[in-house]
């Protein structure tokens, strides 16, 4: 009797632990993703489309390589746990926020105005530009940014848009499959991630694309032809892969094709992209910079030692950025991305990464570009150039420190962070240029700043400059101190700083990046802005800025997107559970 009264006063207990344990079991055994068993029907096709899942391949896979199931890995926290702010912190941090929607609306309302359906908006004299397909590229780029600043009744409007657009053929004759692949296709991934599956029209366009560029795939060892003729695939014309194709555009396709895979339940999307994979490892120890791959790869060949350029910058970058992305993507199921990052990451911060003379002694990092002399011998040559692409780094690195517990990583990501903050801040717009030269400090001695030797630093590259005429000639050139030569003086609306200060400020907390992000925001709207929109810059070192008429899709799509997220609550689009594609189009991660 006391044993019934005891069991049934412990009933409640028992049940409860009872059902924690069955849900803890559901919930950490559970496979990651949906079964691929039953796919996501393709759409009724409009008169005149082309069927492109259906088009017969002259190569044709024999074996699908299947996405990773199974029990999600356990993948470390990214995001910093904020404590509550102040009613003053969150008023400044909402002023600025507000700020950055006014920008946004005057560049839509420009866009919608002035070229809607175009691909691009010409801000200074209100036109518009079809340079990317004609397929509307910054209504497609914009469609995340329009629902996270809670424009539902403009992004509807968006999404309507879209029956519009033909996704299964274009006017142009060539097709850069990379770029399309993360803008179009990551950003209608994405809005449909964003929007948790109510607008189906998005992945159905989604699919348009993924169908019609899984064509470019159709080669002899199934790489893809990056710089595409679509209409030879078409036609049924055979087709081989490239013998020089940049690393950039065959490898950051992975991200777009494994969310289409596990959205879609076809597995065709995954084994394309997989194989790439594949042939990158292979490579990865062989090059002549182990660890890295050149800029330029023989694709027709799989051949990896065609070149002795090596850049974390344009043509490489986001090759490198999507290592650790596709480890998240995955939830950590598949160990060859980490494997890959982490072989990267020790070769880049042993010969890439170096600590630039500063007049203030800054201790701040900057990657520069190799130049490989002797692979047998291991000689280089380092070339301390600095490019407004190269800021992404910064976050990547910190993001890679998280997940996969490096903590000193983390140091090495602010180190570049600040490099990317002291460049802006160096220059009197308050914005770098696309590309500029430093003097690297020599690793065994420590970095103090001698105005003899920037001085002959900028003797030596800048033709004309001598000790004589050295003051003018700088001036001339407008060469802040520190800085030894300008390659390329534009400013061309760019996200990759803020993306890092963005994803820094995320995992830290630091109150101090806040500041540098609205002074990097500011500065950019002040040399910018015009009536209908922002414009890039040719010459940023100018007195005024002269402006060009250019506004690429990823300054809504990319750039003011990250601004917003930067004075948003953190909670808002987590890095605890989404992954940004390089585009800046945010999939959703699996649980």
């Amino acid at each position: 009797m006391l044993l019934q009264n005891v069991m049934s006063r412990r009933t409640p207990i028992f049940l409860g632990i009872l059902l924690v344990v069955i849900y803890a079991y559901y919930f950490y055994s559970r496979p990651v993703f949906i079964s691929t068993s039953k796919l996501f029907p393709r759409p009724p096709l409009k008169e005149g489309q082309f069927d492109w899942s259906s088009r017969e391949e002259n190569y044709p896979v024999t074996s699908m390589k299947a996405l990773p199931t199974g029990s999600a890995g356990k993948i470390p926290r990214i995001q910093q746990k904020f404590r509550k702010e102040t009613p003053k912190d969150s008023a400044t941090r909402l002023e600025c926020r507000s700020a950055v929607e006014k920008a946004f609306n005057r560049s839509w309302t420009g866009y919608k105005e002035h070229a809607w359906l175009k691909d691009e908006l010409l801000p200074v004299s209100g036109g518009s530009r079809n340079n990317f397909g004609s397929w509307a590229a910054t209504l497609v780029d914009t469609l995340g940014t329009l629902w996270i600043m809670g424009m539902k009744t403009e992004f509807e409007h968006a999404v309507v848009a879209l029956g519009e657009i033909d996704f299964t053929k274009t006017e142009q004759k060539e097709i850069n499959v990379f770029k399309t692949a993360t803008h179009h296709l990551g950003g209608l991934l994405s809005a449909y991630d964003l929007s948790d599956g109510k607008y189906p029209t998005l992945l159905e366009k989604a699919l348009e694309v993924g169908d019609m560029l899984y064509a470019s795939f159709d080669t002899p060892n199934r790489l893809p032809v990056v710089r595409w003729d679509w209409a030879k695939a078409l036609d049924g014309s055979g087709q081989e892969a490239a013998a020089g194709a940049l690393i950039a555009e065959l490898g950051s396709l992975s991200l777009e094709f494994t969310r289409l895979s596990q959205l879609t339940g076809d597995p065709k999307f995954f084994d394309a992209i997989q194989r790439i994979y594949d042939v990158f490892e292979k490579s990865q120890a062989d090059t002549r910079l182990p660890g890295m791959w050149p800029v330029v790869v023989n694709t027709r060949e799989a051949n990896f030692t065609v070149d002795s350029g090596f850049t974390l910058g344009a043509m490489s970058d986001s090759m490198y950025e999507y290592l650790p992305k596709q480890y998240l993507l995955l939830g950590g199921l598949s160990s060859q991305t980490r494997n890959m990052y982490q072989s990267f990451i020790k070769t880049a911060k042993e010969i890439l990464f170096f600590q630039p003379a500063t007049p203030t002694e800054a201790d701040i990092l900057m990657s520069g570009s190799v130049r490989v002399t002797s692979a047998e011998k291991g000689e280089y040559e380092l070339d301390p150039q600095m490019q407004q692409l190269s800021c992404f780094l910064g976050g990547m690195v910190a993001i890679a420190s998280k997940i996969f517990s490096t903590p000193d990583d983390l140091t090495t990501a602010k180190k570049l962070v600040d490099g990317c903050i002291w460049a802006h801040k160096n220059f009197a717009a308050g914005i770098m240029p696309e590309i500029f030269h430093v003097s690297a400090c020599v690793e065994e001695t420590a970095c103090v700043w001698d105005t003899s030797e920037w001085k002959a630093g900028v003797i030596d590259i800048n033709q004309g400059v001598t000790n004589a005429n050295f003051k003018a000639k700088v001036d001339e050139l407008k060469l802040p101190r520190g800085v030894t030569s300008i390659s390329d003086r534009r400013y061309m609306l760019r996200p990759e700083t803020i993306e890092s200060i963005f994803i820094l400020y995320r995992i830290t907390g630091n109150p101090s990046l806040l500041d540098s992000a609205w002074d990097l925001f500011h500065a950019i709207e002040e040399a910018t802005k015009t009536e209908y929109g922002n414009a890039a810059v040719d010459d940023i070192t100018s007195t005024p800025p002269k402006k060009a008429d250019n506004m690429e899709s990823f300054w809504t799509g990319q750039t003011l997107k990250y601004f917003y997220l930067m004075f948003s609550e953190p909670d808002l689009v987590s890095l605890d559970n989404w992954v940004f594609n390089t585009a800046a189009h945010p999939l959703k991660r699996p649980n």
